[in-house]
């Protein structure tokens, strides 16, 4: 049986600062003196927003800046309190039910923690968590036909892909080791070559793709967080680019590739 007790247990502090946010949302929606802003929008205008502020905490655990953390994360509390406010609007749910609905979730979802249903291992405790979301897709009426159902669309396509290889892989569908899926990066670059050679532009993209596809199941492989690695990736280019800038006489789109080559071998060797 679950400890139900974990509902009753409140923080002063929390819930007043949730309940004056939530008033704060309420006046910036109110048509009497609201934001005209804020008024106009909606569930469509206001996801990009909701996306963006996600990635905008993930940058902030990227750069370990706890103080923009902090601040990340309570604009991302705030879309959630903005979408909450327009569905209590059109008497859909209020932060409450979302509130309440995600604590009955965690509680059902860790029976290992709040039940008597002991997990062995982290290994157990995913077998439960999956089992039980079926279920619940079960009581929704949502009977899934595929190993690959429950993947948003709207994932980012580097995200969406690690997602739908982790799930192929659940039933088997998966390599043995890096070692082949390196193998394969190379022959999708050879057949990329030849969509090349071709001159098709769309054989090239879904070729493209490939590849890309290919070096996320490599970094699956080999355990890392292809975001992550891109993320360092990027970080480092800017890095390395800003060093040129700063360490040319003379703006960059006057210098030749040559020029331009030393300055970018410097900027490494600075590292």
């Amino acid at each position: 049986m679950f400890h139900q007790e974990v509902f009753l247990s409140t923080d002063n502090n929390a819930t007043s600062a949730i309940a004056q946010l939530l008033d704060i949302m309420a006046r910036l929606r109110d048509p009497e003196g609201g934001c005209p802003w804020d008024l106009k929008q909606n569930f469509d205008t206001i996801a990009p927003y909701t996306i963006e502020e996600a990635f905008e905490v993930a940058e902030a655990i990227a750069r370990r800046d706890y103080g923009e953390l902090r601040e990340e994360l309570g604009d991302l509390l705030l879309q959630v309190v903005f979408h909450s406010q327009m569905a209590r609007e059109a008497e859909l749910f209020d932060f409450e039910q979302v509130t309440r609905t995600l604590s009955e979730k965690m509680i059902r979802r860790h029976p290992h923690v709040f039940g008597a249903d002991p997990a062995a291992d982290e290994q157990a405790v995913n077998a439960n968590w999956e089992a039980i979301k079926a279920e619940e897709r079960r009581a929704k009426g949502r009977e899934h036909d595929s190993a690959l159902d429950g993947v948003p669309e709207g994932l980012p396509a580097l995200q969406r892909a690690t997602k739908l290889q982790k799930k192929a892989a659940k039933v088997g569908f998966d390599w043995p080791g890096p070692a082949p899926v390196r193998a394969q990066v190379e022959a999708e670059w050879a057949e990329l070559d030849q969509a090349l050679d071709g001159g098709d532009a769309a054989a090239v993209e879904d070729e493209f793709g490939d590849v890309l596809f290919s070096l996320i199941n490599l970094a699956r492989h080999l355990k890392l967080d292809p975001e992550q690695a891109l993320r360092r990736a990027n970080a480092k280019f800017e890095r390395r680019f800003r060093h040129m800038e700063t360490a040319s006489s003379s703006p960059l789109t006057g210098l030749n590739t040559e020029q331009l080559e030393q300055l970018w071998r410097h900027a490494k060797d600075q590292e």
